[in-house]
Formats: structure tokens, sequence, C-alpha cells
């Protein structure tokens, strides 16, 4: 039971690193530009197919994830400029809709690009191995490396955010844009510069996962209901309560789908536990952000109104 608990421990920090990935672009572009952005898994979609289709061409995973980094800047820079800007002082119903029609448009455009078949990303060899950490237990290391990029990408964001001038000009822009915008300040480029920053960081994200996972085209909607889910229980706006959202969410997602029917068998009969378990596990989470939002009506790190 411990070797499961520790195990499972460990799959939930990392689906939380891959959220975390996400919910900080899109908590930066939520708090900063206050745009809603359905389309945002779609990047994260887009970054798996990326990595997929430059690795298949070069024959090297590493050559695909460098590859992919230019091409997510420019994929962020052209939504930006074409969809994106439009919306800046439009309504959210008007964003929810744009950004939704986006959505199935990169759907359609993905299966006629590269068909309806998953497609699939070989390990680096390099990584391909596990490595032992509790008799007989063993974890994989592209999972590690997966937590360890994260855990870098983190801490070079909050770096990034609290101590040098960009950063500086984020947190002034979240909290009131027009002064900034008085200031002399192109706001318009800087909401460039961050809209285009959450779209590398949630391709980071697809691109990372898709060694481990099937590259298909559900993949981005399956993952933005828990993004938004990390960005309420954070807080908007706040990339440090972005990464322990994440974690939280994450954690709770994968211990309880595990260990719920198990405990449950305590009151429950095996067969009912296990039917049981099933139906609440996608529960804990929702129920997780209901208590938070209790106690903390902005998040965990949310500014006041």
């Amino acid at each position: 039971m411990m070797n499961l608990f520790v195990l499972q421990l460990l799959n939930g920090v990392q689906l939380g690193v891959l959220l975390f990935l996400i919910a900080a672009g899109l908590t930066l572009v939520f708090g900063i530009m206050d745009v809603v952005n359905l389309a945002h898994g779609v990047l994260y979609m887009v970054g798996a197919y990326f990595v997929a289709t430059f690795a298949a061409l070069t024959g090297s995973f590493w050559w695909g994830l460098l590859l992919m980094l230019p091409a997510a800047v420019a994929v962020g820079l052209i939504l930006e400029y074409v969809v994106i800007r439009r919306l800046y002082t439009r309504s959210h119903l008007d964003q929810v809709l744009a950004t939704f029609g986006l959505v199935m448009i990169a759907n359609e455009t993905v299966k006629i690009v590269w068909g309806v078949s998953p497609l699939s990303v070989p390990l680096p060899e390099i990584l391909s191995g596990s490595v032992p950490l509790m008799d007989p237990l063993r974890y994989p290391v592209y999972r590690i490396a997966i937590i360890v990029a994260g855990l870098a990408v983190a801490a070079g964001l909050f770096v990034t955010i609290n101590h040098t001038r960009i950063g500086m000009l984020l947190r002034a822009g979240a909290t009131n844009r027009a002064m900034v915008s008085a200031l002399g300040i192109d706001i318009g480029k800087l909401f460039a510069i961050v809209f285009t920053l959450g779209a590398v960081l949630a391709c980071l994200a697809g691109a990372l996962v898709a060694p481990i996972l099937s590259v298909d085209t559900g993949m981005g909607e399956s993952v933005l209901i828990l993004t938004f889910v990390v960005v309420v229980i954070g807080g908007i706006g706040s990339i440090k309560g972005a990464f322990l959202g994440a974690i939280l969410v994450a954690v709770v997602d994968t211990l309880g789908g595990v260990f719920g029917p198990i405990l449950l068998r305590a009151v429950l009969d095996p067969a009912a536990a296990g039917q049981t378990g099933r139906m609440l596990a996608p529960m804990l989470v929702y129920i997780l952000m209901a208590a938070i939002l209790f106690a903390k009506p902005a998040g965990l790190f949310g500014g006041r109104a």
C-alpha cells in the first residue's frame, strides 16, 4: 500500500507540473489581459502535434522539442494579432464565443492536416529507463524529467515575474492597465508578450506529455477544465497560486481515483465500493475548489476586490 501511495503521489506531482505549465499562461492571460480564452487547451494540443511532426521529420525528440518552441511563438503571435487583439474591449461573453469557435476551427484544421488517427512520439533513449525508489518500486526516468523541467520553468517564471522589469510591467498591468498605458508603456506589445508566453507554456506542456500519451484532437479539451479549476483555486493572475493549485488538484485527482474505492471498502462491499469510488473520484477536485473558495473567495493567492 505504501508503494502504491508513493507511486500515485509522484504521478500526481507529474500531472500537477503539466497543469501548472498550462495554467500559468491561462492565469496570466486572464489576470492581466482580462480575456477568457477557451482555446488555451488547443495550444496544448498543437504543441503535442508539433513535437510529433518535428520528431518524425528529424528522427530526434530533442530536435522536435527545439523546433517546437519557435513554432509555438509564431502560433501565439498570429493568434494574438488575428483573433485575441480584437477581443480586449469586448465582453466576456464575446470572448467565450470567439475562442470556442477557435477551438472548433483548430480541431478541424488538425484533422485535415494530421488526420484523425492518434500519433505517437518515441521516448528519448536517454530517458527511457526507470530508477529504483522503494524496493521493488521503480519509476520512469522520463516522468521524473517532466517534474524537473516543470519545476525549472516554475522557478524561472517566479524570478521573471518578481525580479525583472518585464515582470514588474506584467504585475502593474494586472493591477491597473490604464495607468501603465498612461506612463508610456505600449500596452498592446505587453499583451502580445503575455499571450505568446502563455501559448509557449501550453505548447511546452503538450510537447512534454506527447511521449507518454497518444497525441489526438481531443486532448486539449480534457485538460482545459482542470486548468480552469487550478486558476480559480490559485487566484487569478498569481503564478504562485497556479503552481500550488496545480499540485493540489493533480494530487487530489490522482490519489482520489486510486484510493477512493479502497477506502470505501471499509464500509461497503467491494463491488459497491468500486462503483461508488469511481463516481465520487471526479467530484473531489470540485469539492476541494468549493472548500477553498468558501474560505478564500479570491483563491489562495488572489488579490482583494
